[in-house]
């Protein structure tokens, strides 16, 4: 049986650093297997994820050995942390590791959604020419709203700087001399939905943040304002956005995160007919460069824990 499980994917290299000094166990499709994940962890002491294996329940009876959970990413929602911590199980996220890949992500959505020029091939193949629908905006010039002023939201600051945009941000857990205010406009967040061009969500799912943009908030935004969220599904109420966008009330929307992953087509009436819109299924943070800093992060840090 496996010493180190790994239920989703992970670059090669690492895996094989992993295999190399414990037993591994490497299948990306046991995310989709339950009952087989759970029949490899009796013995396993290490379990390497991403974001949709639930490490809670039954699973983690399913796993009496268990020592510690590399989580490849950042956020920990499908992981129990109180019962990882009640049976002193450690939980290694890869904190920073792709904190540049979810900034590019947020620079690029915006300006493909404020050009609206990238989604035309079926008419240009048709043999439109439809110039003048397509003229879109310049982001140069224009106010970013960031919510949460955190790791990535401050590499999404400097990139916006650099391109002539305005920043704007709403972080009421970071102190006022915190050097990241630094050419920052400090707001208040109905203030900033009201003021931004583009809105940026960099903020964690809780109980306080959960539905944090609804129809009361996209109401506050301008209409021709873009939002895009990489942090966390449920932060955005989906069909109260879906509504908005059908409406004009907003002017576009990037989505890499959802409340139900993946999107299920019953989620995904939310967003019937909805223009301007781009989803992406939760891969801001995955790139060929972050996947290797990313895993090549958790399992350093796995294998350090197996050999204390």
């Amino acid at each position: 049986m496996p010493t180190i499980v790994i239920s989703e994917f992970m670059d090669e290299a690492a895996v094989a650093g992993m295999a190399e000094r414990h037993a591994t166990t490497y299948d990306a499709t046991l995310v989709d297997q339950p009952e087989a994940l759970m029949g490899l962890l009796a013995d396993a002491r290490a379990l390497v994820v991403r974001n949709r294996t639930q490490v809670r329940g039954a699973l983690l009876e399913a796993a009496p050995k268990l020592e510690v959970v590399g989580r490849l990413g950042v956020g920990l929602d499908n992981i129990d942390l109180d019962a990882c911590k009640t049976r002193g199980i450690e939980v290694y996220p890869a904190s920073g590791a792709n904190d540049l890949s979810v900034a590019e992500y947020v620079i690029t959505t915006s300006l493909m959604l404020l050009r609206g020029a990238y989604a035309a091939n079926d008419r240009m193949l048709a043999g439109e020419w439809p110039r003048n629908a397509l003229i879109g905006s310049e982001l140069a010039g224009r106010t970013m709203g960031l919510v949460g002023l955190g790791s990535i939201a401050r590499l999404v600051k400097a990139r916006a700087l650099s391109l002539g945009i305005t920043v704007a941000a709403f972080d009421p857990f970071l102190p006022n001399g915190d050097p990241a205010w630094d050419r920052v406009r400090k707001c208040e967040l109905d203030e900033l939905l009201g003021l931004a061009d583009v809105v940026s969500l960099h903020v964690p799912l809780t109980d306080g943040t959960r539905n944090l943009i609804d129809e009361a908030a996209l109401r506050r935004m301008r209409p021709d304002a873009i939002l895009v969220n990489a942090a966390r599904g449920g932060v955005v109420d989906e069909a109260a956005l879906g509504e908005a966008l059908r409406q004009g009330r907003l002017g576009g929307a990037a989505l890499d995160v959802f409340a139900t992953e993946p999107l299920t087509a019953e989620a995904a009436q939310a967003f019937a007919d909805a223009p301007n819109l781009v989803l992406t299924p939760h891969i801001a943070g995955v790139t060929e460069e972050s996947n290797v800093r990313v895993s090549s992060l958790i399992a350093s840090r796995v294998l350090a824990a197996l050999d204390r």
